[in-house]
């Protein structure tokens, strides 16, 4: 056993017992909930390809209203956090 040498992890071979393959695949495959609305997942081989195509994503197909609601929220949080710190709001208004 080298030092620079890492081991192996072992690889199992399970199929279950009573498995009835009606083309749906492997009940053990994980495939997270929304992969099949994203452009970014699987076609892409490099990080470059992924970055340009979440990009052009983010540009045509954005939701407006989901935008505008995530600003109105974090809006909201910051002005409940700087009253929690007791942060003086008056000196962003000029004294009249």
């Amino acid at each position: 056993m080298g030092i620079f040498k890492t081991r192996k992890n072992k690889k199992y071979n399970y199929s279950p017992r009573y498995w009835d393959d009606n083309g749906e695949g492997s009940p053990y495959q994980m495939e997270q909930r929304f992969d099949k609305y994203r452009s970014t997942v699987g076609k892409n081989g490099n990080f470059k390809d992924k970055i340009e195509t979440a990009w052009d994503e983010l540009k045509h197909h954005s939701d407006k209203k989901v935008n505008m609601r995530v600003l109105w929220i974090f809006l909201i949080l910051l002005f409940v956090f700087l009253f929690f710190i007791d942060f003086d709001l008056s000196i962003f208004f000029s004294p009249s």
